[in-house]
């Protein structure tokens, strides 16, 4: 069963990892998707607002991602472009450390999480690795970021996976709707609309 499209809009309240609130909004733009959203959030002793545009082909695979960061070190940007195949750029600079990436993965975002969920389509009790380009929220530092994501069964209405960053040491089980957004992101956000 495939997702529905993207909704014109959608926003989460981000708790306890951070005190924020993102707002985002979809449409279809050539053969894919734009995505636009911010995030605005206090962090320990940071706060920082981060802007982002992303474009994915019509199989979700990010194509593009252009993110603004404002925080008390100053204004910061960053263009990212992949292929389609996981070779990407940085500021149209080769990035071979980010080989394999097929999503952008914004540490500012919870509707990034959607990006795998879609393009993998996984079947209940499948399991794929999904490797993503991440990009942390306070200076935009590119990293890679190693994930795994396996699909449970649904519960009702909702579409449940199992999410592992072993970076972090981070394990929890993530609630999608029907559009394939998440409702709940343990330790990070909830939607709001």
């Amino acid at each position: 069963m495939r997702f529905h499209g993207p909704p014109g809009f959608a926003a989460w309240r981000h708790h306890e990892a951070r005190d924020g609130f993102e707002v985002v909004f979809m449409r279809m733009h050539g053969d894919g998707y734009r995505v636009e959203g911010a995030t605005s959030a206090v962090e320990g002793a940071d706060a920082w607002v981060v802007r982002y545009v992303i474009h994915l082909a019509s199989d979700w695979r990010t194509r593009s991602a252009h993110v603004v960061g404002l925080s008390a070190r100053g204004c910061e940007e960053l263009r990212l472009d992949g292929d389609g195949s996981g070779r990407w750029q940085i500021n149209r600079a080769a990035a071979p450390h980010l080989d394999g990436c097929l999503d952008v993965d914004l540490e500012s975002s919870a509707f990034t999480n959607a990006l795998p969920v879609h393009r993998l389509g996984l079947e209940v009790g499948g399991h794929a690795l999904a490797p993503a380009v991440y990009v942390r929220a306070l200076d935009l530092t590119v990293d890679r970021l190693e994930q795994r994501y396996r699909r449970l069964d649904d519960h009702a209405e909702r579409r449940r996976y199992r999410y592992c960053a072993p970076a972090f040491a981070y394990e929890c089980q993530l609630v999608y709707d029907e559009y394939g957004l998440v409702l709940d992101y343990p330790g990070i956000a909830v939607r709001a609309a």
